[in-house]
């Protein structure tokens, strides 16, 4: 099972379950933890070899986004959580998705932060280039390559230290297994898309996010619903670049979804 960790106010109280990005770790909801447990019980999963799940052995040559949804169920039903909000960053928000797709009666409502739905023709070359060169170079070149393509502005800084300290936990095989799946993003997203789907959906993105923005305002409310809300001066982790403005938002949407009433 995955590593997980919990914040319980009581059992009355809704879950939100939140999942890390690609090289991240539950450390990267740091600056949500302390607005959203006042609210609701938390539980935060770390993805295979990610985290500390990264000791959990397998023999699996590559991972898939179906495989990585049932992982997550499986820490919920352990836990007898019938049913969740849930909050993602990158690849978390793509995770979560499958989860909806796969799982519905368990999702309350999604908050997909930096969502990827597909890759432009820059990040496809740059792709092609990284798997014909990932078993030749050390992963962590590779990963800070693709982080300050991804995130090049100073203010991006932060972030891109953030999931480098926490890449630094996984290993080569690892980081491997999970990069090849960056080549299934465009057509998991092709075979999840759900325009009918009617559990409410918030995707929240940085202006400066323009390797995967573009992409997002063109499909939303074509081959999936949902809102979307743009954060000024912010990049592709915006939970923690604008993490004020993103624990707001996400606070606000949360509450219309929820059962119970929400102080605020």
């Amino acid at each position: 099972m995955l590593y997980y960790k919990t914040y319980e106010v009581s059992p009355k109280h809704e879950w939100i379950v939140m999942i890390h990005g690609l090289g991240g770790s539950s450390t990267i909801w740091y600056k949500q933890i302390k607005d959203l447990r006042k609210h609701f019980n938390l539980l935060l999963v770390e993805l295979r070899g990610h985290g500390k799940s990264s000791n959990r052995k397998t023999k699996d040559e590559r991972y898939t986004f179906a495989q990585a949804s049932k992982d997550v169920v499986e820490v919920m039903d352990h836990l007898n959580i019938k049913k969740a909000h849930f909050m993602g960053i990158s690849l978390g928000s793509i995770v979560i998705r499958n989860i909806a797709y796969s799982f519905p009666k368990k999702v309350k409502s999604m908050i997909l932060g930096g969502l990827i739905i597909g890759f432009n023709l820059r990040s496809r070359i740059l792709i092609t280039a990284g798997n014909l060169v990932k078993k030749r170079i050390p992963y962590m070149w590779l990963y800070n390559l693709f982080a300050w393509i991804m995130m090049p502005r100073k203010q991006h800084e932060e972030s891109r230290q953030l999931f480098g300290r926490e890449a630094k936990r996984m290993n080569q095989m690892e980081f491997i297994k999970w990069f090849r799946i960056t080549s299934d993003v465009d057509s998991n997203h092709q075979e999840i898309q759900n325009k009918d789907l009617d559990i409410p959906t918030l995707c929240i993105m940085g202006e400066n996010d323009y390797m995967f923005l573009p992409k997002v305002k063109k499909e939303i409310n074509h081959t999936f619903p949902g809102k979307l809300i743009v954060i000024k001066e912010s990049g592709h982790v915006c939970n923690v670049e604008a993490h004020e403005h993103f624990n707001e938002v996400s606070l606000d949407f949360i509450r219309t979804s929820s059962e119970n009433q929400i102080a605020g």
